[in-house]
């Protein structure tokens, strides 16, 4: 699940323009002479221990709440064929694909993990045993305009339900999404998550000014998903545009945002037929979110659309409550995505949540937590001579399952303790020419402030 956006920019420094004709020959190589730029790719970033430490931090989160509501991990290539992210028309992500043609093979970085987990379903389609709940931990990339929380390259968080038709398995993906922001400290109502279905969108608009021109749904979609970025007007125009995907009159245009502005199942219902099976869905949800005590937090509101073309049903996207961040997650039911790929059709709905909106939402928070170096054991040396002894002790304690560094060279142990009482070491293991002579080793424990001897061979 993602969020298509604008189209390509201009970057000297990319190694090849990502939506180029495919074939376009790779940049050289720097003459020996250039100086190397020292910082990474625009839009990239690198990862030291402390940026590391919080990132794994996030991801364990991630992990242990799919765990929790009984999801299995998977994975596949960043590498895919090309073809699989161009097939869906219509879609802006398309033109930000960082893609190339190597050996004759038309191959894209992907820019999303949902049609990954379609074409993995569809190779084993025949063999599995639906309902399935997966989820992913993965490295996206597009090559996009940048803005606050927005890169070139993010990592997400999904989790996908395949083979459940009911609005049950949104409730269960939505209490997940819930789960995982309590858990890094968010109080209830920093984040909403904002809802609406496509379907009914859909419905309510091929009765009334799509009616002779109900292939024009997901064109509209992609511009009226712009409604928050753009505004109103400019969505008018876009609409209206006689040379535009959609070609409305002013005052279907008008009618289309008078359905927009609903933010209530009650509004919505003055648009949507008398049985509307969407509309029933969305009251039947909302029951569900109800019982997992969150509906208060998941407001209706018609705008949400999503502008990936694959959606069939409910979406819906979180947002922090100041509206001052781009969406943090977002997601919804695509239930032709597998058939439009070439399987079998299959019920499917999920949802991404990216690295780098959270991040800056916990940091305008003061929630990221004082993560130090996970180290439980310094040994140190005073000479070289005691150096033998002090690899058998470390080792030993690798083997029990300790985490411990061994100091090398001829740092001074001022030093050592100083950078161990930081990190949060427990003990430090001392050895010097009379605890060789002895056969002991000191063990200074640094929260008790206290010191005792073991025997060096334990």
């Amino acid at each position: 699940m993602s969020q298509g956006r604008k189209h390509i920019e201009k970057n000297p420094s990319a190694e090849q323009t990502p939506g180029a004709a495919p074939g376009s020959a790779p940049a050289s190589a720097p003459a020996p002479s250039e100086e190397l730029d020292l910082q990474p790719p625009r839009g990239t970033r690198d990862f030291y221990p402390d940026e590391m430490r919080r990132r794994n931090w996030l991801f364990g989160l991630f992990r242990e709440t799919a765990g929790r509501f009984g999801f299995e991990e998977v994975d596949a290539p960043m590498v895919e064929h090309a073809s699989l992210f161009t097939r869906k028309a219509g879609e802006e992500i398309v033109h930000q694909l960082y893609h190339f043609v190597l050996h004759d093979r038309h191959l894209a970085l992907r820019p999303e993990m949902t049609p990954s987990l379609a074409r993995m379903v569809i190779a084993r389609q025949g063999a599995m045993r639906f309902p399935i709940r997966w989820f992913t931990v993965t490295q996206n990339w597009r090559y996009e305009r940048m803005t606050r929380g927005r890169r070139r390259e993010h990592y997400q968080w999904n989790m996908d339900i395949w083979g459940e038709p009911s609005v049950e398995a949104e409730a269960e993906l939505l209490s997940a999404m819930f789960t995982v922001l309590d858990a890094l400290g968010l109080a209830r109502g920093k984040v909403k998550v904002r809802l609406n279905s496509r379907a009914l969108l859909e419905e309510s608009l091929r009765t009334g000014v799509l009616a002779k021109r109900p292939e024009v749904f997901a064109p509209l979609c992609v511009v009226i998903d712009k409604l928050d970025k753009i505004g109103a007007e400019a969505v008018t125009e876009l609409l209206c545009d006689p040379a535009g995907a959609v070609g409305l009159s002013a005052g279907e245009a008008e009618s289309v945002l008078a359905m927009l502005a609903a933010r209530s199942l009650d509004e919505a219902a003055r648009f949507a037929a008398p049985d509307s099976a969407a509309l029933a869905d969305l009251r039947r949800l909302y029951a569900l979110l109800e019982a997992y005590g969150i509906a208060d937090q998941v407001p209706f509101d018609a705008s949400v659309v999503r502008g990936l073309a694959y959606y069939t049903g409910v979406v819906f996207e979180a947002f922090d409550a100041a509206g001052s961040l781009r969406a943090i997650a977002g997601g919804g039911r695509y239930d032709r995505l597998a058939e439009t790929l070439g399987g079998k059709p299959v019920p499917a709905v999920g949802f991404g949540f990216g690295d780098a909106v959270i991040g800056e939402l916990l940091e305008d928070e003061g929630l990221w937590p004082a993560l130090a170096r996970d180290v439980q054991d310094v040994v140190y040396a005073f000479s070289s001579a005691e150096k033998p002894a002090a690899i058998a002790v470390a080792t030993r304690l690798r083997a029990a399952g300790r985490r411990v560094e061994l100091a090398l060279g001829t740092a001074k142990l001022k030093r050592v303790l100083g950078d161990a009482d930081k990190a949060g070491v427990e003990r430090v293991w001392l050895i010097g020419e009379d605890e060789r002579a002895r056969g002991v080793v000191k063990v200074r424990d640094l929260a008790k402030k206290m010191e005792h001897e073991e025997p060096l061979k334990g």
